[in-house]
């Protein structure tokens, strides 16, 4: 099916609806200013009907025909005095105006306890600001703090919200630590369970600290509006990014900055690292990527811890095999790099021919591994492990086309090679998690303080030597799961594809666990997997043997089927 064009306005930003906004809120405040006289007295009007309303409601009844004789007699007096109706009408307008005034108090500066605050803050940056050399210290213990905080707010439970500090050019604001040693005062002394940011403008010797708003945690998987080679990985701060995507949550669709990983041969991060602890949201983020894989690829599904997070990919179109064993896992990451070199052999005969390339090279080959520290074999097994079959895939996948994603936690992630963490430059710290953590994946530490109770799927993402952005993942939970909510199930099951077969009319039946699919060209059959099974993977030197007309014709034997795998029988696919 033919994609349709992205909209105009998904396509070149949102600069003419910020412009639209801009106008429409200058032409409003106009209209305030010039209609304030007018909707003072309507207000004054109103509050003194009300007024009078109420009064009349707590009159007696047997005061009320007095009362009302009176005010006839007083109206009736007014009208037959010279100018009485046109000095009523001024004394009316004149009381509708007062009592309709705006009463709010203007602040023009902080309260007591604001003060308090902002004296405490600037006593406790004296040490780190200010030398005994320096003639006139912006800080000193005593000191004038308004000289040094040029702009300052907050919120309503009186804590600073947001803070600008003028500091001396004599700081040293080029230095980490340095900056670390401001910021995590800061951020003790303005109050700990919130999410700051510190932007330092070394120019101009300032540091603007601002409180971050929670990223939402409402959005679930869905279908993204997304060219081909584009994941999102997750969402982010409006002013991170400078696209949006249109999303559907509670409220409805509406627009949110996505986090867009882009794979492909003219990619610079063509792989993928995660790291966070269980629970953090990282098997999450693999069945999300997974999801919008399967849209114009296929993927491999290899699973160290065994738990069956991934049950409800198996069988499905475009899945070519889910694994959880060490034996099939690592057989299955063997296909794949020689697939990886077959892919490179092709590609490079068809450009030298002048051909195009074929049509199966160019569909992108995901690798997902979740835990595979799991798989790790005893030392002097002789086999190679994880980290060795991955060689292949990591450095010549965007070439051949093939992605590799990894989720590990931070304990494991030294033990993955110098390989792996070479050609992941595209990581994912996800969970709770101290800044040194995040800054031995990430490369650097991220501008805003880590929170101290962070959702799962919550963390932060950087893209080669990019900025560091704050990431909220997409609920993906497993459907299979019990705890999974019907609204959540009913979302990641509409988004999975097809299975290859159906077992009844009444719907499809998952496969049976143990089993291994393998795949032979189009067609897919389920053998049991043995402990003694050799998966020989397809070279580029396989020699194509005649395919007999009868035998493909020929009943499959149920004996047969049942029996097991000979140990020195090699599977060879087309």
């Amino acid at each position: 099916m033919a994609r349709r064009p992205l909209p105009r306005i998904l396509s070149s930003g949102s600069a003419s609806i910020t412009r639209s906004r801009e106008i429409a809120r200058t032409a409003a405040d106009s209209a305030t200013d010039v209609l304030h006289p007018l909707i003072t007295l309507t207000r004054g009007l109103r509050m003194l009907a009300g007024a009078g309303r109420h009064k009349w409601a707590a009159t007696p009844k047997d005061r009320r025909g007095p009362t009302l004789f009176l005010v006839a007699a007083c109206v009736l007096v007014v009208a037959l005095i010279p100018y009485g109706p046109l000095l009523a009408l001024v004394a009316v307008m004149g009381a509708a105006a007062w009592t309709g005034r705006d009463r709010t108090p203007v602040k023009t500066g902080p309260d007591e306890a604001e003060t308090a605050r902002l004296r405490s803050l600037y006593e406790a940056l004296v040490p780190y600001f200010s030398t005994a050399e320096d003639p006139s210290p912006l800080f000193s213990h005593g000191g004038e703090w308004e000289n040094a905080f040029s702009g300052y707010e907050f919120d309503g439970d009186g804590r600073v919200s947001r803070l600008q500090v003028s500091y001396p050019a004599y700081f040293t604001d080029s230095e980490p630590g340095s900056r670390a040693r401001i910021e995590q005062l800061l951020h003790a002394k303005s109050g700990r369970g919130r999410e700051y940011r510190f932007d330092w403008d070394e120019e101009g010797n300032r540091l603007v600290m601002s409180v971050l708003d929670a990223l939402p945690t409402s959005l679930t998987a869905q279908r993204f509006v997304t060219a081909p080679g584009e994941t999102v990985l997750g969402f982010t701060d409006e002013d991170a990014v400078q696209r949006t995507l249109p999303v559907n949550d509670d409220t409805g669709t509406r627009d949110a900055p996505g986090v867009v990983w882009r794979t492909g041969p003219r990619s610079t991060e063509p792989h993928l690292l995660v790291a966070g602890q269980p629970g953090s949201g990282t098997t999450s983020l693999l069945r999300s990527v997974a999801l919008q894989a399967l849209q114009h690829g296929d993927i491999l599904i290899v699973e160290g811890s065994g738990t069956g997070e991934y049950a409800c990919f198996t069988g499905r179109e475009g899945v070519l095999a889910v694994e959880c064993g060490p034996a099939g896992a690592l057989s299955t990451l063997e296909w794949a790099a020689n697939e990886t070199e077959r892919r490179l052999i092709e590609a490079n005969r068809a450009r030298q021919a002048g051909d195009p390339v074929p049509e199966d090279l160019t569909r992108p080959l995901w690798i997902l591994l979740d835990r595979p520290s799991a798989l790790a074999r005893p030392a002097g097994d002789g086999t190679p492990g994880v980290p060795e079959l991955l060689q292949i895939p990591l450095r010549h996948g965007r070439a051949a086309n093939v992605v590799v994603v990894l989720a590990e936690a931070f304990d494991h992630i030294d033990g993955l090679g110098e390989t792996v963490r070479t050609h992941t430059r595209a990581r994912v710290v996800l969970g709770r998690c101290s800044a040194g953590q995040i800054e031995a994946v990430l490369g650097t530490g991220p501008h805003t303080t880590p929170p101290t109770d962070a959702p799962p799927g919550r963390g932060y993402a950087r893209f080669g030597a990019g900025a560091v952005l704050r990431l909220q993942v997409p609920a993906t939970p497993d459907p299979y799961d019990d705890a999974t909510s019907e609204a959540q199930r009913a979302a990641v099951l509409s988004l999975l594809p097809e299975r290859r077969t159906a077992v009844e009319a009444g719907g499809p039946e998952p496969a049976p666990a143990g089993t291994e699919t393998v795949t032979a060209g189009v067609e897919a059959v389920a053998a049991p997997v043995g402990a003694e099974a050799v998966a020989a993977p397809v070279g580029a030197e396989a020699v194509a043997a005649p395919v007999d007309a009868e035998a493909v014709a020929a009943p499959v034997d149920a004996e047969a089927v049942a029996a097991p795998v000979d140990a020195e029988a090699v599977a060879v696919s087309d």
